[in-house]
């Protein structure tokens, strides 16, 4: 067995201060892993909880059971889309094909479920192991919920993933110790990809977005590797026929789906800004993202922007 966080790369600070808890045996209540998306919070995650399990050395088994989520002390929960009564996780409303134009959310439910487990005695160890990822997501009532959690966390130990920790609420973040987790430098991103054999020649826009992530860029790559090239084609040469931007938009809404139009913003971005500098560009994305996220129709929406970027690429 390597050594807990042996795999952890390009976080060393992070490192320190979580062997340092597991070798005093001194652990807060809570944390908040706070950094980007992709750069390890999760895996330090996984390796500090096992490191709890097990007194700070690597176990085998305590490693195998939390990565599969079968651990019977453990509660792993993420943002849900509401779905005919029911909560539904990304992969279930990807498998459920439900629509994912507004960001998933936690909700009150299920940090009442939290609650209720941790005011029980743990099943195998002395304490409930909980993990709250994109806790910034949380409803205002969950939010307050999980506040009263933390005011009397039990036999609990609680960590928060978090992107924008600055979006949680002051009074949470004050009950819970804050580990920062950086973005990564070039030879660190390598680093990750080559361990995952994850290596790929990368178009200068999926780098851009990533930033320092390599969880981010392999993310990109695939909702990359779900665009048409034509799309892709029609998005870079900028036409200034307007028949030509109705087109567009029909086959972009007939392509994509909710949450890839939306991604493909990103994308898009990134290649008018690496390609014109022109911010004007920029804000009107910006102003469709908006439109898509307020429900209006989306064809519409993408109909209005592209013209209105196509008749700015006219003037310029």
């Amino acid at each position: 067995m390597t050594p807990l966080f042996d795999e952890l790369i390009g976080q060393p600070l992070a490192v320190c201060i979580l062997k340092a808890a597991l070798r005093r045996k001194r652990l807060a209540p809570a944390y908040v892993f706070a950094g980007p998306e992709g750069v390890g919070r999760r895996l330090a995650a996984l390796r500090f909880l096992e490191g709890v399990l097990s007194e700070g050395k690597g176990c085998h088994r305590a490693r195998r059971r939390l990565e599969e989520r079968n651990h019977p002390d453990l509660i792993w929960i993420e943002p849900t889309w509401q779905y005919r009564g029911c909560l539904l996780t990304r992969s279930e409303a990807t498998v459920a094909g439900v629509s994912r134009r507004t960001p998933p959310q936690l909700r009150l439910e299920q940090i009442r479920d939290i609650s209720r487990s941790l005011a029980h005695q743990p099943v195998e160890t002395t304490r409930g192991m909980v993990v709250i990822e994109a806790a910034e997501t949380m409803t205002e009532a969950a939010a307050n919920a999980l506040l009263k959690t933390l005011e009397e966390p039990g036999h609990g130990l609680l960590i928060l993933l978090s992107s924008a920790p600055e979006r949680l609420l002051i009074t949470i973040r004050s009950r819970c110790q804050l580990i920062r987790f950086m973005r990564l430098d070039t030879d660190a991103v390598n680093k990750v990809l080559r361990r995952l054999n994850a290596v790929e020649d990368d178009p200068p826009e999926l780098l851009a977005m990533a930033a320092g992530s390599p969880g981010a860029l392999i993310e990109h790559r695939k909702h990359w590797s779900t665009l048409p090239q034509e799309l892709v084609s029609g998005l870079r040469q900028l036409s200034t026929e307007p028949m030509q931007a109705l087109v567009l938009a029909r086959d972009i809404c007939e392509s994509l789906d909710g949450e890839q139009q939306l991604w493909l913003i990103n994308w898009w971005q990134q290649a008018l800004w690496a390609s014109t500098s022109n911010i004007q560009f920029l804000k009107r994305l910006e102003t469709l993202r908006y439109h898509l996220l307020s429900f209006v129709q989306p064809r519409l929406a993408w109909e209005v922007a592209l013209l209105d970027i196509f008749l700015l690429t006219a003037q310029t």
